[in-house]
């Protein structure tokens, strides 16, 4: 079985790395040899995996050893079972360009031959594809498996089509695929509904819809994620059926982005 390479995409504040470092711990679980890499400079991606911020990114360490030989273990903190947890970083709030960065930390990474003895690698990458820098990951080939995580609220579909449409774009150059969307519920009427429809519109499949729970943020609090808190709860069971899905996931389609008035009326269907 090769390199399994996963990017999880979405609008912030959607439980995109919530949901990525659960998928992690579940990967991890089946014996697989994971590692994690956050796309977004509040370098929180691995949190829950590390049960802390990670204490340092790759552009932090290449800002202080400047050009000295960086080591794969300068970069790498090793999380919950085994877990490579890896932050590429960003700049300072409003200083500089957050996507460049993530684009010097993969090529760094790539140079380190960071993905050869793994079997899964899941990156987090920040919000909308708004800037080419956070499209790296499927634009150089990091990555090949789309995942977009979504509510059924309108500016998180706004977002999810906006990606499906720079997956679309992509698409065509290589072996990057939209393998789904992962639904992460927000209590919106009718939400597992309209997320089913709006995948259908886009040419793909609601691989996963994961109801809103207090368990997770009860967790989150203790800087864990439910695998590791709560093994034996209902929404732990969600996130281990969600990594068996992508892990024999087989529907890969280059996506149809909507016009926006069109996702306006499908979100109006649902909402009377």
């Amino acid at each position: 079985m090769g390199l399994k390479k996963i990017a999880f995409y979405g609008k912030g504040g959607i439980g995109k790395s919530t949901t990525a470092a659960h998928v992690s711990a579940a990967f991890s679980q089946m014996g697989r040899r994971v590692c994690q890499i956050g796309c977004d400079p509040k370098n929180d991606s691995t949190r829950l995996l590390l049960g802390r911020i990670a204490p340092s990114t790759v552009l932090d360490v290449e800002r202080v050893k400047k050009g000295t030989q960086l080591t794969l273990g300068d970069l790498v903190h090793m999380g919950w079972n085994g877990i490579r947890c890896i932050e590429a970083g960003g700049p300072d709030p409003g200083v500089g360009c957050a996507g460049r960065g993530i684009n010097v930390a993969l090529e760094r990474l790539k140079a380190l031959h960071a993905f050869d003895d793994v079997d899964v690698v899941l990156y987090d990458v920040l919000g909308d594809v708004v800037c080419g820098g956070f499209a790296v990951p499927i634009r150089e080939g990091y990555a090949s498996e789309i995942y977009i995580v979504s509510s059924g609220e309108l500016m998180s579909l706004y977002a999810a089509n906006n990606i499906a449409k720079g997956v679309c774009r992509f698409a065509a150059r290589g072996e990057v695929k939209l393998g789904g969307i992962i639904g992460n519920g927000r209590d919106v009427l009718h939400e597992e509904e309209l997320l089913t429809a709006f995948a259908a519109r886009l040419g793909t499949q609601l691989i996963a819809y994961i109801p809103r729970s207090r368990a997770v943020h009860e967790a989150e609090i203790h800087r864990q994620t439910l695998i590791a808190y709560a093994p034996d709860a209902e929404q732990t069971q969600c996130y281990v059926q969600l990594a068996k899905d992508i892990d024999r996931n087989e529907h890969f389609t280059v996506p149809t982005p909507m016009a926006f008035e069109e996702l306006e009326d499908l979100v109006e269907q649902y909402g009377d």
